[in-house]
């Protein structure tokens, strides 16, 4: 069965009808071309045509009268972080996209796939990450594109500093 699109979701149009599941790794989601089997069994070839397609939990990538087959998002290690402040948050989600780390912010908490190396150094620079077994569902959209790392105009972290900065009265 090839797929080239979704036909909806699962939190959209819930369902009566049985539903196979297709297993997804986080980083699975934005391949454009994977072959993949359902839990019962079924092949599927996943061909996105257009880029920047992405799977989502809960996506229906076929329904018949029988049944439905969507998406699973399995869970997996992650650093997960609840910054105390949105200067806190800024500072973190800074930081860790420098370094070109996919993000996900969900409930309020910023996730990355787990890293020992990133781990201990979020610790060292003196946040408080913890090791959890999540579901990496909400991943920033985000294109590493060419740019300088020393004074080239106003970066967004010199923007999110002075928002977050008291005001003067």
């Amino acid at each position: 069965m090839i797929i080239n699109q979704t036909i909806g979701n699962l939190s959209e149009n819930p369902s009566a009808k049985n539903i196979d599941y297709l297993d997804l790794e986080w980083f699975e989601t934005t391949k454009r071309i994977q072959r993949k089997k359902t839990r019962l069994g079924k092949d599927i070839a996943i061909k996105f045509l257009r880029e920047g397609q992405r799977l989502r939990e809960g996506d229906i990538l076929f329904e018949d009268e029988e049944k439905i087959i969507a998406v699973n998002v399995l869970e997996t290690e992650a650093i997960v972080m609840s910054p105390d402040s949105l200067l806190e948050m800024g500072t973190v989600c800074y930081e860790i996209g420098n370094k070109h780390i996919p993000l996900f912010i969900q409930e309020d908490k910023v996730l990355l796939p787990f890293e020992m190396p990133m781990f201990r150094w979020l610790e060292a620079s003196g946040f408080k990450p913890e090791k959890q077994t999540v579901k990496l569902l909400n991943l920033l959209k985000s294109n590493v594109e060419p740019h300088g790392h020393g004074s080239l105009g106003s970066s967004i972290f010199n923007k999110i500093l002075k928002m977050a900065a008291p005001k003067d009265e």
